[in-house]
């Protein structure tokens, strides 16, 4: 018998022999259990009970991965395949599930924990866990040798500023720039590729915002973490649920306008909701910020223009006027193969051209960062005199 049956096995001793389901109760049954078993040591008893509850109350044999502060994601392929990327490397675990039905009660577990359906008619599911990590799990027949589940984790601890210039994300140079851009309430918007840390950058910016400000975020999936505002109204997506409430970003943007906010700040825009945003951004609410998947500042720009073209009915011209009006500074952020993540580029968004035309005031590349004195003598950060506080 294997290692997990045994642990199955004492799984449902437990839960057929316990008359109260409370912490307690069931650690007293599973020592009493654990007494008959006389072949184990002392240490094999106690790795025995700890993974009988995590089977019980938490997430099986990922338990371990999700308590490691050093572990940013934990990618399932398959029973046998669990890849976590740690301290930004890409590793194989040795952790592996007994069988792909071992998978599945994980699987329906954290279904059942979020009520969100995921079965052969709807396969896909994205939603986050209890401790505000964000899950996405697909199953056959779209993943043939799934069920396939990634979790990208987001803990409690707050990073701020000074450990993202630790980590060499960005300079203090750059952050101080950046902090008063948003003082001054400019429109940011964050691009980069899947993990580069777009989130994290825009929480950290989040945080240099004034307190006395009321800010609205709206996100698919809470990720953003801003615990030094009080006036913070936090909105979530609810598509895909079993009930009949299935509100999207777009109708979230449109429900914000109506909420008095300062700012609005998106996590992340990739369908309708760019239209939205758009108009958020175009009336009044400057220093609003949100992020997407952009290879670049001018693909970024391009990307917002071709996917406002299909859920609108304006034409070119006047989108990409819209998007020239409502964004005024895009930052891309990059990853190496090794992992690190810094800020490539610092652009504004010249709002005389009718075209896509940026002004470059950071480039990592070039590696210096022109003091912001410079760029207002200059005239170069068009907006900044007007919106200075």
């Amino acid at each position: 018998m294997s290692y997990y049956h045994n642990v199955l096995d004492m799984k449902t001793y437990v839960l057929e022999n316990t008359e109260q389901f409370s912490e307690v109760c069931i650690e007293k049954v599973i020592d009493t259990k654990l007494s008959e078993y006389e072949h184990l040591s002392l240490t094999e008893k106690v790795n025995l009970k700890t993974d009988v509850i995590n089977a019980i109350y938490h997430y099986d044999i990922l338990q371990p991965l999700l308590d490691d502060a050093t572990i940013s994601e934990i990618m399932i392929n398959g029973p046998y395949n669990i890849f976590v990327e740690q301290n930004g490397t890409l590793t194989k675990s040795k952790l592996v599930f007994e069988s792909r039905e071992h998978l599945m009660l994980l699987v329906d577990k954290i279904a059942l924990e979020i009520d969100r359906p995921i079965n052969l008619s709807s396969p896909i599911l994205d939603a986050r866990l209890k401790d505000g990590s964000r899950v996405n799990i697909v199953l056959d027949p779209i993943a043939k040798d799934g069920p396939v589940v990634t979790i990208r984790k987001f803990g409690e601890q707050l990073i701020d500023m000074s450990a993202l210039i630790e980590s060499d994300m960005l300079s203090q140079e750059v952050a101080d720039f950046l902090s008063n851009l948003i003082l001054a309430k400019y429109n940011l918007f964050i691009c980069g590729g899947t993990g580069t840390g777009k989130t994290t950058l825009l929480n950290c910016l989040s945080s240099c915002i004034p307190l006395n400000e009321r800010l609205i975020t709206i996100e698919d999936a809470r990720e953003l973490n801003l615990k030094h505002h009080q006036n913070l109204i936090a909105l979530e997506s609810k598509e895909n649920t079993q009930s009949d409430i299935k509100i999207n970003i777009a109708s979230l943007i449109k429900t914000a306008l109506r909420m008095r906010p300062n700012r609005i700040i998106v996590g992340e825009v990739r369908g309708s909701e760019v239209n939205d945003m758009l108009q958020a951004m175009n009336t009044g609410h400057d220093g609003s910020m949100s992020t997407g998947h952009g290879n670049s500042p001018i693909d970024m720009l391009m990307r917002l223009e071709s996917i406002a073209s299909q859920h609108g009915s304006l034409s070119g011209d006047l989108i990409r006027k819209q998007v020239i009006s409502a964004i005024d500074i895009i930052i891309h952020i990059e990853r190496t193969w090794q992992g690190k993540r810094y800020i490539s580029q610092i652009a504004e968004v010249d709002k005389k051209a009718d075209h896509y035309t940026l002004i470059t005031h950071y480039d990592y590349y070039d590696g210096d960062m022109p003091s912001l004195h410079a760029l207002v003598n200059q005239r170069k950060l068009l907006k900044y005199e007007k919106n200075r506080l």
